[in-house]
Formats: structure tokens, sequence, C-alpha cells
């Protein structure tokens, strides 16, 4: 079976629909939302359009979920990564369809579209699956009843998004322009578009849409509201959502996050939409986590960390950049060398190319509440490292070719940031401009895009797809 994947690395940078906001269901909090459904327009027709990306794989997790009396409807990923769509009827008659591919890419935004019509014949006519505006071929699929009313439709049911009724198996990752279309058959054109320049599949503006009496639209645009239904519907109820799960990472602006599939990642505790690592092994060796995006050889940007928590004054952490082609050729057997790698120890020393340490000019010690601070100039071959808004060896990361205080690093490579832990209580929390964390004053870079506690120096940028696409 195949994986599923959309939004590359360099996509979209201006023009068209823009997605302001998403919500970061972390599965670790038991987070979801509900609502109870009232008298539809037409209860036996629906769509269901969401985008999401996923941080948690290999276990089961609900988009939605539904159960009210022996009705029950699933929509939801198996502990394969496979996606199953389940329908129980008011009579007890069940129907399961499961889609063609895996879906464990969790650097990427997928777009869903789940078409319900139980006045059709046939499985393929009644429950429709698009993906990323692609109508799918069923792997395996059940017709449903002749005109059964399904739980997203039916009259007094608790919908919840992100979990099962118990509530239970929560959705670990994001979601953003969440609209549910009572009583009509539409396709995915009505909720998306092929960008006419790059064709990757993009969101339009289905505000425009009629949504019927159960119809709900979530833009996650109030952060202290997360459930509130724009289209004027009743909100649904939040559990275990805070301010800080609203972000700026989206299906019109993808960000990263830390790579839980790479294979050195695999001994790693890694968190809240996959931006906060630690190692809980308890393991005195180094495991390493890389973001899920590369910074270019001419590209210049700016990320920080928020320290929530160092072990202690022994070298338990360390975070810099790494050079991920030689990283993925050393993993295939094609190189005997460890990844050329630059990475800044809290106790004050330096990690390079894989192991290495010794002392630099700039390094200090780093402890729980600190932030870090990177800059990376990669047409100049300059790293920039700062600690709670001051850059050290009086670093300067505007000077260019003269890299004045940095620590100069090989040009041409494709860097992506990095991450090295040890021991359980390091928990050292990405943040690449989309943070999940309160940010006490807020920095975006010269596009205005991104939020930081410091200031981003000029001419570098927020590490994410708009300005990949047009500064990488």
């Amino acid at each position: 079976m195949t994986a599923q994947t959309i939004l590359p690395a360099n996509t979209l940078s201006t023009g068209g629909f823009q997605v302001d906001n998403s919500a970061m269901f972390n599965s670790g909090d038991s987070a979801y939302m509900t609502k109870e459904q009232g008298t539809a327009t037409v209860a036996t027709k629906y769509t269901l359009s969401m985008w999401i990306k996923r941080s948690k794989l290999g276990a089961e997790m609900n988009l939605i979920g539904v159960s009210s009396g022996n009705t029950i409807e699933l929509i939801k990923f198996n502990a394969d990564n496979s996606l199953r769509w389940y329908n129980r009827d008011a009579s007890s008659n069940a129907a399961e369809n499961t889609a063609t591919g895996l879906f464990s890419d969790t650097s990427a935004w997928y777009h869903f579209v789940f078409v319900y019509d139980s006045t059709q014949s046939g499985a393929a006519n009644q429950r429709k699956f698009y993906l990323n505006g692609v109508n799918q071929t069923w792997a395996s699929a059940n017709a449903v009843q002749a005109n059964a009313v399904p739980g997203l439709n039916l009259d007094g049911a608790d919908v919840n998004i992100g979990a099962e009724s118990s509530p239970s198996n929560y959705f670990g990752g994001y979601m953003s322009e969440v609209n549910f279309i009572d009583g009509q058959r539409l396709t995915a054109d009505s909720f998306g578009e092929s960008d006419e320049d790059s064709g990757i599949w993009k969101p339009i503006d289905a505000s425009g849409l009629t949504f019927g009496n159960n119809g709900f639209y979530l833009d996650f645009k109030a952060s202290g509201n997360l459930g509130n239904d724009a289209n004027g519907g009743t909100d649904f109820a939040e559990t275990n959502f805070a301010a800080t799960d609203q972000g700026i990472d989206t299906c019109t602006n993808n960000f990263p996050t830390l790579n839980i599939l790479a294979p050195s990642a695999s001994g790693l505790d890694i968190r809240q939409g996959n931006t906060l690592v630690f190692n809980d092994n308890n393991v005195n060796i180094f495991q390493t986590v890389p973001a899920t995006m590369t910074i270019t050889p001419t590209g210049k940007f700016y990320w920080e960390i928020f320290c929530k928590g160092v072990w202690g004054t022994a070298a338990c952490e360390a975070h810099g950049i790494a050079d991920v082609d030689n990283m993925i050729q050393t993993l295939t057997g094609q190189a005997s060398d460890g990844a050329t790698s630059f990475a800044w120890q809290n106790n004050a020393s330096f990690r390079s190319n894989g192991g290495t340490v010794g002392s630099t000019t700039w390094a200090v010690t780093y402890a729980t509440n600190d932030y870090l601070m990177f800059a990376l100039d990669n047409a100049n071959g300059a790293l920039y490292a700062g600690k709670n808004g001051t850059w050290l060896n009086s670093g300067d990361p505007t000077s260019g070719a003269s890299k004045t205080g940095a620590l100069a690093v090989t040009v041409g490579l494709n860097y992506a940031p990095h991450s090295e832990v040890k021991y359980g209580s390091d928990k050292p929390f990405y943040n690449f401009g989309s943070p999940y964390y309160a940010i006490s004053s807020g920095n975006a870079d010269g596009d205005g895009i991104g939020n930081f506690e410091y200031a981003v120096p000029s001419g570098y940028f927020a590490l994410c797809t708009k300005n990949l696409a047009e500064y990488g």
C-alpha cells in the first residue's frame, strides 16, 4: 500500500484564498470538540470537507465520532495508518469502507472530502471519498441501507470532532477549514482547486455555500473559542483546548514540525503537534530529530526554541542544524561518515559532525525557561545563535559575507534545524513561526509571517512553504 501526501516543501507563495488559522488537536491532552445536531435539511445526504495534518501515527485516531442509540458513524485512522469510514444505522445495519493507501505523512496537509447519499444505489455511489481533489476508489466497501440516516445528520446526535463518541481514540494533529454541508451531494471542486501554475491542490473560499440546518463551518479564527461555528450555528463545545492550540500552520502556509518518521527519532517522545520533544528512555545517549523542512543553499531563515525543561548542567541537549542529504545517505548506507551537523549544547560546548565536542567563542550555558535564537544565512555559510534576545559573540546576522560573530558552516548544503536530547526532563519547544506556547511579545518576519518572542533579523524569514517558495 502507498502513502498519500500533499503540499510539498516548495509550494504556493502568494495569491488565492488564504487560510489564517488551524486548531491543534493534542491526543495526549484528550482534546476534542462536540455539538448536538438538530433536524436536518435532508437527512440522507451530506458533504464533509476538512484539511488535516497528522502528528501522531500508529494508533486508532478519530476525525469524526457519532453514537446515538443504535446509530454509529466513525471516520478514523486505523493503527496501520489506513483510513476507515464506518456507518451503522438505527436498525443496526452496518457498512464499512476502507480507503486505498496509507496516510503516514506528518509533514503535509491532506484535503479530505466525504460524500454520503443513501438515496443512491451501490457502495461506490453512496459514500465517496476525495483525496486532494481526486475521487478515490475504495480498497473495500459495503453498501448502506437505502435511505439510512447517518450519525452526522441524525437529530439529537452528539458529533465529536477529533474523538470517538465515548470519547476515546483522540486525533493527534492539526485541522483547518472544516465544512459540513447538510442535504447536498457535492464534489471536491466546491472546496478546492488546482493552482494554475504549480498544479498543487489548494483551498477555495467555501463560505458562500448553502450549509443547511445541520451544516457548520470551523475556521478556528477565535483563539478563545476554537469551536466557533463561523456559519452562525451552534458552536462546538471544546474539551482540553487552550488559546495556544490555535496556530497559523495551515493548508495555505505549511510550517515544519519535528520529523517523527526519522529513524533517529524512534526513541523520543514528541508531542504538542510535534513541536515539543523529550527523551523518556533515560538512556545516556543523544537521540536526534530533524525538522520536516530544509533550508535551501541560498536561504536565510530564523527560528526559536523555548527551553521548557533542561535536565541540568551536564550535556543533555543540543540544537542546531544538520545536512539532511548526508544524513539520508548515511541511513541508506550510501555514505560512511556521520551527518554534517552543528549543535549548541546546554553546557556551553559544541557538537559537530555527529559527535566531536569542543568549545567555541560563542557557546554559553542555557537552562529552563531560556529562549534560544537561531539564524542561518546559508548563502554565506553562517549560523548565528543567541539567547534571550542577545546574539552571542556579538553576532550580527545582517553582516553578510563578513559573518560577524557567526559559526562558519559549509556552503551549498540543505540544512534542517535539528535537536539532540538525553534524559527525561529535557523539553525543548520548537517555534518555526507557529508556536504552541504563549508568546509574550510577538514578532513577525519582514513579510508579516510568524509569531516569535524576539525580533527576526532583517532579511531573514520564518521557515514555511510561502517563504520557501519566495526566498528558498
